[in-house]
């Protein structure tokens, strides 16, 4: 049997309410070759139960992940059973659109030099309904140098190419840099990204390919300012491991922009909860 092209990796914990309709969305794609592999990591609800269903599915393959290490020991453990030429890391209660693994292997074939593609993307909430506001890619359009793609993040100061299942990644390059950059737990993603444009190029698809849920965990003031922290620290720690790569300005730029979306952000949070509230 032939390897196939595209490893889906799904770390769950505790997604009962929404993983089902994950591991849905990722078996419906037009796309073929690919195997999803999911890890469970100790979910205290019914998350491993509701999965058990996607057992019989050749495609699927199911195993728990033992104690320790949070959610970036998860996240290893599922990329380092994968077998793709790409990765696409779905986390377990967000969607991909049908054609989304389509459309990112053909970039990646059209462009070799590429090393990541990613996409706009829609929020949703609990029920799936699609907010107001969907996210784009800060204007890049198609095929963008890795390294301007990275001083564009950081002087956003935030993460430019979206949540996991909006990025497909080449294999060969997520394993040069040495699997995720756990160092700041918050923005492994975009710390991750990094290593990967370090090697390549970008492309962005300017549609929306996946969707990304707004839950109950992103409804944090205290996460809000932790996450324009780590934001600013792995800035950072990008400039020292690449002294050629940012100036102080773009550093200086990223700091405040980082700072300001914090405080954006708690303003959205408090008012989802207030609107939670109103609905129950």
């Amino acid at each position: 049997m032939n390897a196939p092209r595209v490893s889906v990796v799904v770390p769950t914990y505790n997604n009962a309410a929404f993983v089902e309709a994950t591991i849905e969305s990722i078996l419906a794609q037009t796309f073929t070759g690919f195997e999803v592999l999911i890890s469970d990591h100790e979910s205290t609800d019914d998350t491993w139960e509701r999965l058990a269903k996607f057992s019989f599915d050749p495609r699927v393959t199911l195993w728990q992940t033992p104690h320790g290490g949070g959610a970036p020991a998860n996240w290893q453990a599922v990329t380092d059973r994968a077998q793709g030429e790409f990765i696409k890391l779905v986390c377990g209660d967000d969607l991909i659109y049908p054609t989304c693994i389509a459309e990112q292997v053909a970039a990646m074939d059209a462009h070799p030099e590429v090393t990541l593609v990613t996409a706009r993307r829609d929020l949703i909430d609990a029920h799936g309904a699609v907010l107001p506001g969907g996210r784009g890619t800060a204007r890049l359009r198609g095929l963008v140098d890795g390294r301007l793609a990275l001083r564009r993040t950081v002087r956003s100061g935030t993460n430019i190419f979206g949540e996991p299942a909006t990025v497909l990644m080449r294999r060969s390059a997520l394993t040069a840099a040495g699997g995720w950059w756990s160092d700041f737990p918050y923005v492994i993603d975009a710390a991750t990204y990094a290593l990967v444009l370090l090697q390549g190029d970008a492309y962005a698809v300017n549609r929306s390919l996946a969707a990304f849920r707004v839950s109950d965990g992103q409804w944090s003031v205290d996460l809000a300012s932790q996450q324009a922290a780590q934001v600013i620290a792995f800035h950072e720690a990008l400039a020292a491991r690449e002294p050629d790569l940012l100036s102080r300005a773009d550093l200086a730029r990223g700091a405040v922009m980082a700072k300001a979306l914090g405080h954006a952000r708690r303003l959205v949070y408090l008012a989802m909860r207030r609107r939670m509230s109103t609905a129950e």
